[in-house]
């Protein structure tokens, strides 16, 4: 199943996309919760509800209902996560991350896998993304899948993990370069540089779904694993491309190291991290190393943001700045002396 939250005459819902229309679950089925979050917390019995009523579309009913599908109205699918994570799963991206910054590949990264956690309140869906005038000092994509947490568990097993994951999504981690790596001189963070928007969308895919692409986890690896083409476009030209299954470390994995010691709950989004040359920071860094002469790019007022990933869907952005002139970088204070 795809399912969205969508808005429509005034109101917003759980639906079902399916044969390029939405399906109100609700207006189908009064017992079936508007809100995700609510859906989400009884995953197993709204889910099974969704598919018999998938099944009934199939043949020919609640046709009354049907809207026809319109990018604009989708929203983020989990449009108020219980907490949102973000981890550090593919290989590639790092080792290519930290040897344009002139530094050896750090051996822990194959130990564990790890993760930080990112604003469950700055969750955004399709649409624009406004940005304030600091955010544009290296204003970054990132190019990731998500999952969502569909029941509540904690010292899950990575063997057990997978069934704990209600669905798959696009994820770009929106990153302001300059306020990240400053701050990060602390050693503590991010923070500012990437608590102003995480995008999900455009829809949230039923691990069902995504059988046919199915492939063997890395070996030493446990978890599923799926071959899934990964592009980004920035106004129309492809600036990356990676495949979902290069993560090195498994949504299952991830998960069983978010849940250690600690309840994991449903609606809770956790992100893959990025895919090889799926930023910025990192094509830049490549380029450089490469040419003295090579110039950089990063996003601009304006600029049109597409994330597609097989099986899950192309997510639109347009970058926006925000009409205002107040900066936190001119606030910094001079250093002490001695």
């Amino acid at each position: 199943m795809k399912l969205v939250t969508f808005a429509h005459n005034g109101e917003t819902s759980v639906g079902l996309y399916t044969a390029n229309a939405v399906y109100s679950l609700n207006a189908i089925s009064a017992a079936l919760p508007k809100d995700m979050a609510t859906f989400l917390k009884d995953w197993e019995s709204n889910s099974a509800a969704a598919r018999s009523i998938q099944q009934e579309i199939a043949e020919g009913k609640h046709a009354s209902v049907a809207v026809a599908y319109n990018p604009s109205a989708l929203l983020a699918p989990v449009p108020n996560p219980t907490s949102c994570r973000d981890g550090y799963a593919f290989r590639q991206h790092v080792a290519a991350a930290r040897r344009n910054r002139g530094v050896p590949m750090i051996p822990e990264f194959d130990m564990y896998p790890i993760f930080y956690f990112t604003n469950h309140q700055a969750i955004q869906g399709p649409g624009d993304i406004f940005c304030m005038p600091d955010h544009f000092e290296k204003l970054d994509f990132e190019l990731e899948a998500a999952v969502v947490i569909g029941k509540k568990g904690r010292n899950i097993k990575a063997a057990e993990a997978d069934n704990y994951i209600a669905g798959y999504m696009i994820m770009n981690d929106m990153s302001a370069r300059r306020l990240q790596m400053e701050e990060m001189l602390l050693n503590l963070g991010p923070a500012k540089g990437k608590d102003f928007s995480t995008v999900i969308g455009p829809w949230l895919v039923t691990p069902d779904e995504l059988e046919p692409y199915r492939i063997p986890a890395k070996p030493g690896h446990t978890g599923a694993n799926y071959n899934l083409r990964m592009t980004c476009t920035v106004n129309g030209i492809q600036v990356s491309e990676g495949n979902m299954g290069d993560m090195d470390w498994t949504f299952a994995e991830i998960i069983e190291r978010c849940a250690y010691g600690v309840d994991i709950h449903p609606g809770d989004v956790i992100g893959s991290g990025t895919v090889g040359t799926g930023c910025f920071l990192e094509l830049n860094g490549t380029g450089k190393l490469n040419d003295a002469n090579y110039k950089e790019q990063w996003l601009q007022d304006g600029d049109e943001v597409v994330l597609t990933i097989d099986g899950l869907g192309t997510l639109h952005n347009t970058i926006r700045r925000e009409n205002s002139d107040f900066s936190i970088l001119a606030l910094k204070k001079q250093p002490l002396e001695g």
